[in-house]
């Protein structure tokens, strides 16, 4: 049960009612608000409120794969739609999805079908769900379809799982080398400057006196410093939110050393995925190639299979519509004319993406094999740089000092 805040209108006074309501859906807690005798002008989820003023509401992957999962059990053991809806409901532990969940039951008790009721709730539910489940209701095979989002979404988490890890160590390092570097930066390089501020005629290397206007600026104006990386850091973000942004580095990931070979096979994994999923689904060939150019989340290669999708309109095969296609790795359309020729797309389109999450595997332990020495080598140029600005002066105060004969 979900608790509902309301405000209703005695129709016989003309009193205004605020109070609280608990209902499995909005339209469970209107009914009751009725029976009352009164007429409801505003109800909310409690929790709805919550997340206006703060609090989180996004549902999570695995929360999603375990609705998916739970529904198609319901359903294939032949409970009506309704009825499961209202079983994984009461089963959630994600306050997020139960308010999604409860939400879509009261769309469907208002005579909505289950696509058009989630279709309500974008960001729970991408174009990849909505047109399984479309497909599912139209052929009678609801059931399949959940299961088959299940695993797709399973496999698509995997893969954003090795895609994190690849990224963990290098940013690792690069935090603690700024640590060190900032700590180097204020608090030892101004000891160097107050052991020669007493000397006369004492002259810094040029590395120490770079280090130490650095080090001046950092300590005396360290709030311009931190205003400047949050207002980077913001532009950035947005920059790379827009149609340009998107479009550098999209092609970053594509062809940036050593980056480029693992994303390109990751965009591979995701295209034969998702194509495999809405192939198996009955979902026709051309839309198929509109979601899953959505599906693979980059610009260029969602472009490529457009213009495939234009071939494919046209009259050409799959195959030979993004042959050459620098797009696509030479191993795709082979696959594809392989299954196209044998009638047997959705197999081969299978074999492809566990082909591909399977590389996915051994470009993760390469990347990780070669950043780590280059992580290292910049490691020591950056100790080297430092330790040189505090070394190079003690080193010229100990010949003043006459050390070393």
């Amino acid at each position: 049960m979900l608790t509902y805040t309301y405000t209703a209108r005695n129709p016989q006074t003309g009193k205004i009612v605020k109070s609280m309501v608990e209902a499995e859906s909005e339209a469970a807690a209107a009914r009751l608000i009725s029976n009352e005798n009164l007429v409801a002008t505003d109800i909310r989820l409690q929790s709805e409120r919550l997340s206006i003023l703060g609090g989180k509401s996004k549902v999570k992957a695995k929360d999603r794969v375990l609705f998916s999962r739970q529904l198609s059990t319901l359903i294939n053991a032949g409970l009506p739609l309704l009825q499961a809806l209202r079983s994984v409901n009461q089963q959630a532990t994600s306050k997020p999805l139960k308010i999604v969940l409860s939400k879509i039951i009261g769309d469907i008790e208002a005579g909505s079908t289950l696509a058009t009721a989630m279709g309500r709730h974008p960001k729970v539910f991408n174009q990849v769900y909505l047109s399984l489940i479309a497909a599912g209701e139209s052929s009678g095979t609801l059931d399949a379809a959940l299961d088959r989002l299940a695993v797709q979404q399973e496999k698509e988490a995997d893969l954003n799982s090795k895609i994190r890890g690849a990224m963990i160590y290098p940013m690792v390092v690069l935090l603690v080398m700024t640590a060190v570097v900032g700590f180097m930066v204020v608090k030892v390089l101004p000891q160097v400057k107050n052991i020669y501020d007493g000397l006369q005629n004492a002259s810094l290397p040029l590395i120490t006196r770079i280090m130490l206007s650095i080090s001046d600026f950092t300590i005396h104006f360290w709030w311009v410093v931190l205003l400047a990386v949050a207002v980077l850091a913001f532009f950035t973000t947005r920059w790379a939110r827009t149609g340009p942004g998107k479009e550098v580095i999209d092609t970053l990931k594509m062809k940036a050393w050593p980056i480029g070979p693992l994303f390109m096979k990751v965009y591979m994994a995701r295209f034969a995925r998702t194509g495999t999923t809405l192939v198996a689904s009955g979902v026709p060939l051309l839309q198929m190639l509109s979601i899953t150019g959505q599906a693979v989340n980059n610009i260029h290669i969602q472009r490529a299979i457009s213009k495939a999708a234009e071939k494919v309109k046209g009259g050409k095969s799959l195959a030979d519509s993004i042959e050459h296609d620098p797009h696509f790795l030479p191993l795709v359309p082979n696959m594809v004319r392989i299954g196209e020729q044998s009638g047997a797309i959705e197999q081969m389109m299978s074999k492809l993406a566990d082909y591909y999450e399977k590389e996915v595997d051994t470009e993760v332990d390469n990347i990780s094999s070669i950043i780590e020495p280059v992580m290292m080598v910049l490691l020591g140029i950056v100790a080297f740089i430092i330790v040189a600005a505090v070394l190079l002066p003690i080193y010229g105060l100990a010949g003043q000092s006459g050390f070393g004969g």
